[in-house]
């Protein structure tokens, strides 16, 4: 513990502990927003390999890939990603120090634990190991582990990070955790004064707030008392909800979200009273529960005209149900620009991003990586179909943003940053006399 605080300390951080929460990692300097707060490669991480699409389980490139001679299981790029780093923030000293939440997992993953502590005593066949500890180890893992992304958000593999694992959740964070390859960096998203607790999110915070506790609740086994979660059941946060999860009133003419009437055999508008049956709203909902597990079966199998159709449809009946800004509207609509994406239908995946982008500013803060790629891809995605004077709208919103999230040296902002010169210099010839 000397040894971490005294690597932290070089960073401006402490460990702390809250009587609620824990350890936690506080600052002890200023940080401006993009600064790096810290940044550490994993103890251990692994790809999401596929029989077409294997990785280097060290560093995730898919180059100079070679076996490895003693397992002849994993692949490496080179004899540098073999080695296990043995540094103050990067040793297993730290791993033993991770919350487990053994006494809160129910009976069958404790079963599941154990049995699987049991296949890796057969595989090792180690004289000294010891059972209790490995089935502990991935309870650690469970609620400890991060989903590495590349630049854009799309998952890669998984990876231990021992000292970002200190840092709490909040569903109003001050920071947000990105990767460069497999290294995670914490990076600063507003002002954070010295003395203040640094905090990223755990999950995806486009939900209600019943929704983020239960998600938070089964998976990381504990209640966030944030202030956004604190709000839990008052009027604000009813409406939010309802808006986002809910269903909206029957008149189009109306704005409305409904809340269950008394009669619990309706719901009301709380603009306007009109009723909506609760038999009508549950006709509609089975209709696109049953389209979505086909829609889904011709996404899986690549079948992206079936698909593109199915979600059209799921799309059409959601618009009768849900509000403008529903998050489960929002969540086809993602889907529908990426089959169309698929399929190059450029100018209608184009129409499908800006649809996203006003619930994108609802859900999200005005610093956040997913409103800053969905800016991003309405930029290429412009700049493709020619329409350069909004591309270089687009691109620029999308520096705004992503230059405090994703650092503005690294390789993927360079690529932007050069996007965003090239369709300037685009603007400025189309502007200029030609003589020919």
């Amino acid at each position: 513990m000397e040894d971490l605080q005294s690597a932290l300390s070089g960073r401006g951080l402490t460990v702390s502990t809250h009587p609620e929460k824990g350890r936690c990692l506080v600052s002890i300097r200023d940080f401006s927003p993009g600064d790096v707060i810290i940044s550490q490669e994993p103890y251990a991480s692994v790809p999401n390999n596929s029989s077409v699409d294997v990785k280097c389980d060290g560093c995730f490139t898919s180059s100079n890939l070679k076996k490895c001679s003693a397992c002849q299981a994993v692949w490496y790029c080179g004899s540098m990603c073999q080695v296990i780093p043995k540094t103050a923030t990067d040793n297993y000293n730290l791993v033993e120090a991770l919350v487990s939440h053994m006494p809160d997992i129910d009976e069958n993953q404790l079963v599941l634990y154990a049995q699987m502590a049991n296949l890796v005593n057969l595989i090792l066949q180690w004289p000294d190991i010891n059972i209790k500890e490995i089935a502990e180890n991935f309870s650690k893992l469970a609620c400890n582990a991060h989903t590495i992304c590349d630049s854009e958000l799309r998952p890669l593999g998984t990876g231990l990070y021992p000292v970002v694992s200190i840092i709490n959740h909040s569903c109003l964070p001050n920071s947000v955790l990105v990767f460069e390859g497999n290294e995670a960096v914490v990076r600063a998203m507003e002002p954070i004064p010295k003395g203040t607790e640094v905090l990223i999110s755990y999950i995806e915070t486009a939900g209600s707030t019943a929704t983020r506790l239960k998600a938070l609740k089964e998976q990381y086994l504990f209640t966030c008392t944030c202030s956004r979660c604190m709000k839990v059941g008052l009027d604000d946060d009813i409406q939010e909800s309802a808006i986002l999860e809910g269903y909206r009133c029957k008149d189009d003419k109306c704005n409305g979200f409904l809340l269950r009437d008394a009669d619990d055999n309706s719901f009301r508008c709380q603009q306007c009273g009109l009723l909506r049956k609760k038999e009508e709203i549950d006709q509609i909902t089975s209709e696109v529960k049953l389209l979505s597990d086909k829609a889904s079966t011709s996404l899986s199998s690549g079948n992206y005209p079936e698909a593109c159709a199915m979600y059209k449809m799921i799309e059409k009946l959601q618009l009768k149900l849900r509000h403008s800004l529903s998050v489960n509207l929002m969540r086809t609509r993602e889907t529908l620009l990426k089959i169309l994406m698929e399929l190059k239908y450029w100018r209608e995946a184009l129409t499908y991003c800006k649809l996203t982008i006003p619930v994108y500013q609802r859900i999200y803060p005005i610093v956040h990586p997913l409103l800053g790629l969905q800016h991003y891809t309405s930029g290429k995605l412009e700049w493709l179909l020619g329409d350069t004077e909004d591309a270089i709208k687009s691109f620029a919103k999308a520096v705004d943003i992503l230059h405090i999230t994703h650092g503005r040296n690294t390789p993927f902002m360079k690529d932007l940053l050069i996007k965003l010169e090239e369709a300037r210099a685009e603007a400025a010839y189309k502007l200029s006399p030609y003589e020919g």
